[in-house]
């Protein structure tokens, strides 16, 4: 086969060869086309970890924050990345439409009820939240963002002050339930219960006119200024609910009623995120993102969930790479190193790679249409560190292939999805001023076949 193909055109030999390096990228990038060379041809096949690579820390405008599977509330202060700070906008549906509370009822209590599902930090921190009541009907289908918000009255239903029990259970009525935040929502006023116990019958009728009627809560944390925690709240159990309790005035010997209201994820809801513009945040991270001193990613840089911090990345001299020759990239690796060993703020489980035009308009690497096991993302707790393959994005790269210019970002949450991720990572720089930091670099790690 080889003594065939050295009798091949030379042309017609390096178009084969360019082809079956562009579409053999699950191949170890050692073979690919080696048993199509002479011997010594496969001097040609070279490596190199010192692509010039800049990466830098800088803010991320927003995320996408609705039809999520969770509800995020609390407050928390990072030692690097300062304070943040989750509240949500949700609504309350009719347990059954056509509801009739009878002639005369006679409220009793009305509670909010949140099941937790995780959390990130330290649960053992005091926490204070609030509640209000939303005055403006907000859709299901209108896409909302963590800088996001909706007109509230003014009306204070509910300030709590809690330690989260994450897994204590709850006994209610003699009912051990499982661990849930109790929030009491008429301590301060009747306004909310009486407003739902003396709605007119056409309220009543359907959930349309009753979320119409009763436009949803929005339940907020105050900021913490030590620890802190972010919790969950599970959109899905049950638990999740607001309950009325009543009686009917009409009749003393019926003094035991209750109506839920459940919270679930059919209902229009959304994570509202503050992160106190990084006033609180360590002086290395305010020195990117808030004065834009790219220099310092040589050292280090952050990434943040919640629409917080996102890494941006630049290849300045790719294009220069091949120096008129034909390069066919069999491997490009980015490889990223957690710099931490922090286990109150564990790692991000998987990082995205996006790409971003001038107008905000976000699109994919090809690489990633190979899925997960190929193109990486995912953490690795041994090696405490990531991986991207971008083997056929450096290939048109080198052959300037993309017509459109765009910017790349590395991101803890990918912004137009509805997942929420609290986590948080500093990475070693291009760099890094760190005993054994040449090793353990930010760098791009490239594999490539000179083919003339």
């Amino acid at each position: 086969m080889n003594h065939l193909l050295t009798k091949l055109p030379a042309s017609l030999l390096t178009g084969i060869l360019l082809i079956l390096a562009l579409f053999s990228c699950n191949k170890d990038p050692y073979e690919i086309g080696i048993d199509l060379l002479p011997p010594s041809d496969t001097l040609n096949v070279r490596t190199t970890d010192t692509c010039t690579v800049e990466a830098f820390s800088v803010r991320q405008d927003s995320t996408r924050t609705d039809k999520t599977t969770s509800l995020m509330l609390g407050s928390i202060m990072d030692p690097v990345f300062g304070q943040s700070t989750c509240s949500f906008y949700t609504q309350a549906f009719l347990e059954s439409e056509g509801v009739d509370f009878g002639k005369n009822p006679v409220l009793d209590s009305i509670v909010l009820m949140l099941c937790y599902s995780g959390y990130y930090g330290d649960t053992l921190s005091m926490q204070t939240v609030k509640v209000y009541e939303v005055s403006e009907y907000f859709s299901y289908d209108s896409v909302r963002y963590s800088t996001g918000s909706v007109p509230i009255y003014p009306t204070l239903l509910a300030s709590q002050d809690f330690i989260p029990r994450i897994k204590d259970s709850v006994k209610v009525y003699n009912e051990k339930l499982a661990p849930h935040l109790r929030i009491n929502l008429n301590k301060f006023t009747n306004y909310l219960g009486n407003k739902i116990l003396e709605a007119p019958a056409d309220v009543l009728a359907t959930n349309t006119a009753f979320i119409r009627f009763m436009k949803g809560l929005y339940v907020t944390a105050s900021p913490i200024n030590n620890k802190g925690a972010l919790l969950n709240f599970s959109l899905s159990s049950g638990l999740s609910k607001m309950v009325v309790y009543f009686h009917n005035g009409n009749d003393p010997a019926n003094d035991s009623l209750s109506y839920n209201l459940p919270i679930n994820e059919s209902g229009s809801h959304f994570i509202h995120i503050d992160h106190n513009n990084y006033l609180d945040a360590s002086q290395n991270l305010k020195q990117q993102i808030l004065n834009h001193d790219s220099a310092q990613g040589a050292n280090q840089v952050y990434l943040q969930g919640m629409g917080g911090v996102k890494v941006k990345l630049k290849f300045p001299f790719m294009k220069d790479f091949s120096k008129g020759k034909v390069i066919a990239v069999n491997d490009a690796i980015l490889e990223l190193k957690n710099m931490e060993s922090d286990t109150i703020h564990p790692p991000p489980q998987t990082l995205y790679i996006i790409r971003q035009d001038s107008i905000g308009r976000i699109g994919y690497l090809i690489d990633e249409n190979e899925g997960p096991a190929y193109f990486g993302g995912t953490y690795n707790e041994t090696t405490r560190s990531y991986f991207f393959r971008l083997t056929q994005h450096m290939q048109k790269v080198l052959m300037d292939s993309y017509s459109e210019h765009f910017d790349l970002y590395i991101v803890v949450n990918n912004p137009v999805l509805s997942s929420i991720s609290p986590n948080r990572i500093v990475l070693n720089g291009t760099s890094p001023f760190i005993p054994g930091g040449v090793s353990n670099r930010l760098k791009l790690k490239m594999t490539y076949t000179v083919l003339n």
